[in-house]
């Protein structure tokens, strides 16, 4: 039997669905949650991530509510920029297992900022970050992007979870709290999206 997600895994996805989701009492709510289940740092590093798919507004936002919440002070800002593109290269190949050169290829012929970006500030200054055990974060992102209803990019971070460690169980839980707090049938989409995950999965077997 799979391991379940500990309470402050399941705080911090949580969050992130309630960030997707574009509630501010939902996310009021789940940063409450979490400020008493999660260490602060980890909180942080849910939010930060958060920018990527959701914008600086949103991330700013909501770490607005939770200075006021928690009473955490910033940390210190990182300074390890010169390890960002290794670590974005190592991070982005542990999420898509085989299909890391198919999405660089096809990022790139949408626009080769974009798939620069990807990997040095997506996968390297963000996602790469210490703090977050990858397994986490790609739960999160995916109770994110359930509740922002970004099927494409669910089905990529799906596998994801699965590449980077987490069991099917643990997905399928991550995605039970995001339906909890995304928008009426967000949670069925979510649900088929990962029935596809699991389809493909069992081929590739």
């Amino acid at each position: 039997m799979s391991e379940p997600l500990s309470p402050s895994e399941e705080a911090l996805v949580t969050l992130s669905a309630a960030m997707g989701a574009r509630c501010p009492d939902a996310v009021d709510a789940a940063l409450r949650r979490a400020a008493a289940a999660a260490g602060a740092a980890e909180v942080e590093e849910a939010l930060l991530q958060s920018y990527l798919f959701l914008g600086y507004p949103a991330a700013l936002n909501a770490f607005a509510a939770w200075r006021d919440i928690s009473g955490a002070a910033p940390p210190e800002p990182s300074a390890d920029a010169a390890s960002w593109e290794e670590r974005g290269v190592a991070v982005c190949r542990r999420v898509y297992g085989g299909q890391y050169e198919a999405l660089r290829a096809h990022v790139g012929r949408l626009h080769p900022d974009m798939e620069r970006w990807m990997v040095h500030e997506g996968y390297g200054k963000v996602l790469g970050r210490p703090g977050l055990d990858v397994r986490v974060r790609e739960l999160c992102i995916a109770a994110l992007l359930a509740s922002l209803d970004a099927q494409k990019q669910l089905y990529s971070h799906l596998r994801g979870a699965l590449n980077a460690g987490a069991s099917p169980a643990q997905v399928h839980r991550a995605l039970e709290l995001a339906a909890t707090v995304s928008g009426p049938g967000l949670g069925e989409r979510a649900a088929k999206t990962w029935k596809s995950v699991l389809t493909r999965s069992a081929r590739d077997v």
